[in-house]
Parts: C-alpha cells; structure tokens; sequence
C-alpha cells in the first residue's frame, strides 16, 4: 500500500484527518493510490515526465547554471477539494474581483475611497502600478480585471485564506488544462470513478470573456478579433502563450506584427492590415507603449496606449491594474470589500504588518529572523525574505531596504501552508501546497473549477514558485452528490 506509510506530520493535511483517517472526500483517492505498486506508480510518473517534454510544457529560469529551459515539475497525485468547500471558495472570489473592479474604476474616476479616507491616498498614489495616465478613461465594460489569479493557502486550522491577488498577466492556466490532461492519461479508471468537475471550457470561457469586452467601436457583423500579445519566444511563459493563442484559435502577436493608425491597431498580416479589437496582452504596462511608459521599450507598440483611451481597443487586463495587486494596497481589501460591496470578506486576507506604518515598522526591524517580508511589487518568489531560514547577512540586506523605502515592504508571520501526499522517488511524503483559481469577468463572472495546485517539491520548502524550485498538482473539485455528469474534461 502506497500510503501505508506516509508521516502526516503537525500540519493540516488534505488528504488526512487528525487521527489519521482518510477524509472523506480523498477515499476515492487514497483506494486507487493503494491499489498501484511503487513500480507502476513510478512508471505513471515517467510517462508523464515524458509527455510533458514532448508537448513542451516548460518554463523558463533566468540565470540558472543548470539551463534555463526545464520541464514543468508535475505531481501525480491530485488534490481534492469538496463541494461544499469549493461553493466558499468560488464565492469568496466573485465577491473578490467584483469590489478590486469597483475599486479601479473609482481610483481612475471619482476617487471617493480616498475622498472619505477609507485607504490613505498616499498608499494609492506611491503605488508603482498606479497610473496616473489613466484618469478619467473608460474601459470597455467597466471591466478592468478580465482574468485574475488569486493565490489561496490553508492555515493550520485548515481556513481557506487569501494570500496575494494577480492582476496583471497571471499565470499558469496553461499547466492546469495540461495537468489534467496528463492526469487523466496516468490514471483512467481513477478519473472515471471520481468525476471531478471540468476545467476544459477554460480557453474558450476566456475567449468568450475577452470577446465580451470589445471596445463600444466594434461594429462588425462576426465576432470581435482578438490577440494575444507576447514579449516574444524568450519570455519565460511562451509556452502559456502558445497554447493559450492555439486553444482559443486567435493570433499569437508581438510588438512589431501591430501597428497604431488613427487611433487604431492593425495587425500586419499577409493579405494586408486587420483591425484588432482585444489585445489579451501578456506585457507589463512598461513596456506596453514606448511613446508613453518607457522609451526602450522594444515589446510594446507605440501609439497603443492612445489607442486604448480613444476606446478602440480593448486590453486585458487593462492598463494600471496592478495598482489593486500591489502588496501594500493588499491589505486594504477587506476595507474594500466592506465599502464598495457593504459585505465582509468570504475569504479573509492573512494577517499583514505594513512597514510604511511606524509600529508596524518597528515590529518588522525587531523581529527580521521571524517573518516572511515582502516588497511590495515583486512575483514569482523574487524580492522575499523568509525570515527563519534567511542568513544574517540577508537579514541585514533587507534592513538597509526597509529602512531606506519602507512603503515597499510588508511583513507576515510564516504560515504552515497545508501539505499534501507527494511522490518523492520511492513514496510519498508531505508537501507544502497553495492554490492558484482562475477567475474570468466577461458577462459573468466564472470561475474554474479547481485551478493550479503548486507544490513546494523541496522538503519543508514554503516557496511553491516554479521558478524557485516548486511543482504543481491537478486539482479535482468534486459534484453535488445530486448534480449531473456532464462533460469529464
């Protein structure tokens, strides 16, 4: 038996109880896992591998002595969420992107949050993502987040909490439509028998979404065109955005195969000028336009962002969102919430210590070793301190830093992320995980069911990145006991 051995450990586990029982939504799973000897189970994991690399599901790592191109780690072992779980889930998110998209249209507009004091106006305006150029424009829609990412980790009491929001370029859709696709392959009979809810409408629920939010200018009798906007095959999620651009059955562009005319965009094409009504863009606002954000901007196109106010094309996610991701402006939100929705938060923020507040500060600087502090506007595991396990001499590089611009940094104490079953070569051992939905706003706002499990694949590692050394999980929401079947992608 697979788990017959399997240390649960002093962390909340989502497959084990306190005593050591199987929850009941994980039976399926842990039957089917103890039905596969180490040898199959391994042989499972090797195919995958090996799919994964024939397909190209890859990402990149800048300044790797060991390449920079790698397989995208997978875990065979899915997570399971129940139904009853997933309903506060999908909730606390709607509720989420519904007050963040009021928030952006009123910090670009009226400004009344700040008029009645409910966010300190200096924390909106020294936000770096916070635009100024976009005061008093209209987006399509009044949709400013079309897609947003939104990082979940459970506590030790097993709540649901939110960790940060993605509001600009979120990424990782791409590995979980694969994931579940290698999943299925692996593990047939399991995947029948558990059913989990879908998440293959994904790419056509983001085209439909990117297609509701064309621009008032569109007039044409067929759909609305759409492109995705790339930096190019060197950007470290070009696989996302291929796959992405082929499963919706729309262009993959860079800067130079568009062109601005009259307040315009055009895509070069080899029968002449299209117009484009939607960018999905996949660029940083900086480097969106070199006539208005940075001038060496080689990605962007100039002219777009004129374009844009104008109201004849459509980005997603619109220009300045990042403002409402922005680490500090992140603590706001329950406030946010509370104002623009009169509703408490569904899914609670992480307690958070503001450096730019003077006790705040205090406590962060006597307490370094003990916190995870973070600036404000970095990803992807960069610009962290993990107090605990950082050496003095890190420790101090982030005092200079903090003391220097406190407004950049904010500080939690370390929370031990729920773990998982995870293969480790001859078994399974436990595995810090976080939780990464899929939220789209078109006419609806939908959320996919599950979304990308990752897993810090390094042992006691609470950084599930890929880019610092994590993996990712298929995740399996399971059906109302009465719903129907339907579709099993």
């Amino acid at each position: 038996m697979l788990l017959e051995k399997y240390q649960k450990e002093d962390f909340f586990d989502e497959m084990f109880e306190e005593d050591g029982k199987v929850r009941p939504h994980y039976e399926a799973v842990a039957s089917g896992l103890n039905d596969v000897t180490v040898d199959e189970f391994r042989n499972k994991q090797t195919a995958v591998d090996a799919a994964f690399m024939r397909h190209g599901v890859t990402f990149t790592v800048y300044s790797d002595d060991q390449g920079t191109e790698r397989i995208f780690p997978f875990d065979c072992v899915p997570r399971v969420i129940s139904a009853e779980e997933w309903d506060h889930i999908e909730a606390g998110l709607i509720q989420r992107i519904t007050a963040l998209n009021l928030f952006l249209h009123d910090l670009y507009h009226d400004q009344k949050i700040l008029k009645d004091r409910t966010i300190p106006a200096s924390y909106i305006f020294g936000a770096k993502h916070f635009r100024r150029e976009c005061s008093g424009m209209d987006v399509a829609k009044n949709i400013y987040v079309h897609i947003c990412g939104t990082d979940l980790i459970r506590d030790r009491q097993g709540r649901y909490m939110v960790l940060e929001d993605n509001l600009r370029c979120p990424s990782g859709a791409s590995y979980m439509l694969e994931n579940r696709a290698a999943l299925k392959r692996a593990f047939p009979d399991l995947f029948q028998s558990v059913k989990p809810l879908p998440v293959g409408a994904y790419s056509q629920d983001l085209l439909a979404a990117l297609q509701y939010a064309a621009p008032d200018t569109f007039g044409g009798d067929d759909h609305p065109t759409v492109v995705l906007l790339t930096p190019g095959v060197f950007n470290s999620a070009y696989f996302e955005h291929a796959f992405l651009a082929r499963q919706m059955g729309i262009p993959i562009v860079e800067g130079r195969d568009l062109v601005v005319r009259d307040s315009k965009v055009y895509m070069r094409t080899t029968a002449g000028l299209v117009r484009v009504d939607v960018i999905y863009r996949r660029i940083d606002d900086d480097f969106l336009d070199p006539s208005k954000f940075r001038e060496d901007s080689l990605l962007g196109v100039p002219g777009l962002f004129n374009a844009a106010r104008a109201g004849n094309v459509t980005l997603a996610n619109a220009v300045g969102t990042g403002v409402a991701d922005d680490k500090a402006v992140y603590c706001f939100v329950p406030k946010i919430i509370k104002y623009y929705l009169d509703q408490d938060p569904i899914l609670p923020n992480v307690e958070t210590y503001m450096a730019s507040e003077d006790d705040h500060r205090s406590h962060i600087l006597a307490n370094l070793d003990k916190l995870v502090v973070k600036a404000a506007n970095e990803a992807g595991g960069y610009g962290m301190l993990m107090g605990p396990w950082a050496s003095k001499a890190e420790i101090e590089e982030f005092r200079k830093n903090i003391e220097a611009d406190p407004r950049n940094f904010i500080a939690q104490d370390p929370i031990s992320l729920s773990r998982h079953p995870t293969w480790v070569g001859e078994g399974f051992e436990g595995r810090h995980i976080d939780l990464r939905p899929y939220i789209l706003y078109g006419e609806k706002v939908t959320v996919t069911p599950g979304g990308l499990t990752r897993v810090a694949l390094r042992k006691g590692s609470l950084v599930v990145n890929s880019s610092q050394g994590g993996g990712s999980k298929d995740t399996w929401v399971l059906r109302h006991p009465n719903a129907k079947t339907g579709s099993q992608a």
